[in-house]
């Protein structure tokens, strides 16, 4: 124990950078490690919704909003992510780094937002936590929009404060045209725009003669913000009348403690940040006329607030899943970071534990039943023309990724027309609906000899994972599409990849078989 404790004591005594040369040259040093850690997983395969991304980003720029009418997504990120495939490609490193781009712009932002609202021990603090936040860390090489979006949450949150609690207007402008960027990235924005319309309502009812004036920046504010997202929701009218999450479950309230724990990394660091964070925002807190402690407060109401507006719909309309927390990222670590530079000592401690905790201890192995690692087995056996038949309708995307081009597809929803998108326009009744004699058979029955088929079936071996309406009906529907092909005396199997009884639990299974007669 002595080592650590003689470690608190430097870094509590330490003395921040202060100049513009010494603050720049730490916040490239941590930028510097972040992208050490964060880039060890550059260039690994793509899943499911990975596949979507760049599928849907490879259509022509000015279309890409048209093809989202089918998946329920805003399209900026779709559309930056083609203009960045453009210019430097489209292997898995090259979509990777855009989103590393986004989790590596959270630290300096991290830094501007704690340190303008809250002084230098603050900024420098958030930016150490956004450096190594597991949640961005993951999200910081997977070609989504989820890295993305903690930055733009942490800029609107920081604008927020800025403009309606230290009445920095100008600030407004930022926080609506952030607001307005946030709702063409990803849905869950609009459970934080209507978080950020209470705290403000919160906030104005607080700062007495002022209140009026923030209610009409506010009000201009939102205002633009949402003037400017109109054209785009008649498109997610449609998408909430036709399409949804069927793979979805209804969240229960310990899924929002899984969800706390899964953004900062765990348990154990949720546990000691709660502790030590809590211990700083409390002593603030209590100054009951204190501008920090009305910060401090705005901040957990867009944190909270967005967490249970989100929790809260999810239980009418089940569209729940961890990595869309990223919208309540930004305005939670700030928060964090703030309570523990106001615990001091102990908050300084509890950063350096933490961050020990939250240090990667590297790359897990590629999954020997990824879709890259089994196309890689199959692929010499295949020809062009030939057939694949994906019993998961969305893994359509990532397949056609790897496999060579000339395939055609089939899912158990029928034929393919275009691999690189998945339409999800009453995915559940399709599917429910679907029958082998119309999907599959009559393309078995008109396959001609010698041609060959391969299904691509997932491994649903761990049944906890595949009880959502969707993946529960995938499942059954994967099983009758085997046994189909397995008992039909027309096909002959060839080769399965991965092979053997126990070689994955999760993943995808390839089995080639080769029409021998009609």
């Amino acid at each position: 124990m002595a080592p650590l404790a003689l470690a608190r004591r430097r870094l509590a005594g330490a003395r921040l950078p202060t100049t513009p040369l010494a603050s720049a040259g730490l916040v490239t040093a941590l930028v510097l490690v972040s992208l050490l850690l964060r880039s060890r997983g550059i260039g690994g395969p793509l899943w499911i919704d990975e596949g979507l991304s760049v599928g849907i980003s490879s259509f022509p720029f000015l279309e890409i909003p048209s093809i989202l009418r089918f998946d329920g997504s805003p399209p900026l990120y779709y559309m930056l992510l083609h203009a960045w495939m453009e210019i430097f490609g489209r292997s898995e490193g090259a979509t990777h780094v855009l989103s590393l781009v986004f989790a590596l712009a959270s630290i300096p932002v991290g830094l501007w937002a704690g340190w303008s609202l809250f002084g230098s021990r603050a900024g420098w603090i958030c930016a150490g936590l956004f450096a190594l936040n597991p949640f961005l860390t993951a999200y910081s090489h997977e070609t989504r929009m989820y890295s993305l979006m903690v930055l733009l949450g942490l800029v609107a949150t920081a604008a927020f404060v800025h403009a309606f609690v230290l009445d920095r207007r100008r600030f407004a402008i930022v926080f609506g045209v952030v607001l307005a960027l946030m709702l063409y990235t990803h849905n869950w924005a609009l459970f934080f725009v209507a978080a950020s319309g209470a705290t403000l309502l919160a906030v104005a009812r607080r700062r007495g003669e002022q209140r009026w004036s923030i209610v009409r920046d506010g009000s201009l504010a939102f205002g633009a913000a949402i003037l400017v997202w109109l054209p785009w929701v008649p498109t997610l009218v449609f998408q909430a009348t036709n399409t949804g999450a069927p793979w979805s479950n209804v969240p229960t309230v310990g899924d929002v403690q899984d969800g706390m724990g899964a953004v900062v990394g765990g348990l154990g660091p949720a546990i000691g940040l709660l502790l030590v964070a809590g211990t700083g925002v409390s002593h603030v807190v209590r100054r009951r006329r204190s501008i920090e402690r009305l910060e401090m407060l705005t901040l957990a109401g867009l944190a909270l607030g967005t967490l249970l507006l989100a929790w809260g719909a999810s239980q009418v309309s089940p569209t729940w899943a961890f990595r869309y927390l990223a919208v309540v990222v930004g305005p939670l670590l700030l928060l964090t970071g703030v309570g523990l530079a106001r615990a001091r000592r102990q908050g300084v401690a509890a950063l350096a534990l933490v961050a020990l905790m939250w240090l990667p201890q590297g790359v897990a192995p590629e999954p020997p039943a990824s879709e890259r690692s089994v196309v890689a087995e199959v692929e010499p056996l295949l020809g062009r023309g030939d057939l694949v038949v994906s019993t998961h309708p969305e893994r359509t995307t990532v397949l056609d990724y790897y496999l060579p081009s000339g395939m055609r597809y089939l899912t158990s929803l029928g034929p393919v027309k275009d691999p690189r998108y998945m339409d999800w326009r009453h995915v559940l009744e399709r599917l429910r609906e679907a029958r082998a004699s119309k999907t599959i058979k009559p393309t078995l029955d008109s396959l001609d000899a010698g041609k060959d088929i391969l299904l691509v079936r997932p491994i649903t071996e761990r049944r906890s994972q595949w009880k959502s309406p969707w993946t529960a009906l995938v499942r059954r529907r994967s099983a009758q599409w085997a046994r189909l092909l397995r008992e039909d005396p027309r096909f002959v199997r060839r080769a399965v990849s991965p092979d053997g009884a126990y070689a994955a639990t999760s993943g995808v299974r390839a089995t080639l078989y080769t029409k021998v007669h009609d």
